[in-house]
């Protein structure tokens, strides 16, 4: 079966339409068949116009939202709302307490710590072993990776060696997103699992992060989302009055 490459965190201008079809026809030439865009939680009818322009050259595009709860109890009215609306959650991680409660809840798909700072960014046993009985991923991006330099990107690099060193141990899936909104930062998909190379993944498990791991997320809320599904593994195959 031939492999599918995604990228869950492509960042574009929603109001630059230009912008967007540029970023997906670039997206299309490196190799992606899925890519993921953040929406706003207003969840704007123009999707299905971005998800034409992504037919047109070959490419799936499934709806994210990036949540940014100040508290755990914001968190849970956030999934309350939003979780059936689209087909990607990630929570971006501010503090421990968000964290933890991302982790443990089985309706956010993507744990993101953007924070440079060592001591914000919340990813460790703790956390994966609450996401370990989840279906919550790590997401690594790679747009630091590609923009920093100096001590801070050695900084970085310790840190995502030690995060994804305990994701693996604690079998918590990792996803690589490229997070890039211009077109020169866009690499193809082997391109991103060569940096995962950087943090000490090796070459099996990176592939898988920008292949299987993403597709999989996606391919379990599609399910989720349709009107035939009742219950993990439970689907409705034939509806009428004589079933």
């Amino acid at each position: 079966m031939k492999r599918i490459y995604a990228d869950l965190h492509l960042c574009t201008d929603l109001k630059d339409l230009q912008h967007i079809s540029r970023m997906i026809n670039k997206s299309s030439m490196l190799g992606y068949r899925l890519i993921a865009i953040p929406f706003p939680s207003k969840y704007p009818g123009e999707i299905e116009q971005f998800k034409d322009l992504c037919k047109e050259v070959g490419i799936d595009l499934a709806s994210r939202l990036d949540l940014k709860p100040r508290t755990p109890d914001e968190l849970m009215r956030s999934l309350r709302m939003f979780r059936r609306k689209f087909e990607i959650i990630a929570v971006i991680c501010g503090s421990k307490n968000v964290a933890r409660q991302a982790a443990k809840d089985r309706r956010v798909d993507l744990l993101n710590f953007p924070s440079l700072d060592f001591h914000k960014r919340f990813f460790d046993e703790a956390e994966a072993e609450l996401a370990s009985n989840s279906l919550a991923s790590l997401e690594i991006d790679a747009k630091p990776l590609l923009t920093l330099d100096g001590s801070t990107r050695i900084k970085l690099l310790s840190t995502l060696r030690r995060e994804a060193s305990t994701a693996k141990e604690f079998h918590v899936p990792i996803v690589i997103s490229s997070a890039v909104s211009d077109e020169l930062l866009m690499r193809k998909p082997r391109e991103l699992a060569s940096l995962a190379q950087l943090f000490d993944l090796d070459e099996a498990s990176a592939i898988e992060a920008v292949s299987k791991n993403p597709v999989s997320i996606v391919r379990r809320n599609r399910e989720k989302l349709s009107s035939k599904f009742v219950a993990p593994g439970i689907r409705i195959i034939r509806m009428g009055k004589d079933c």
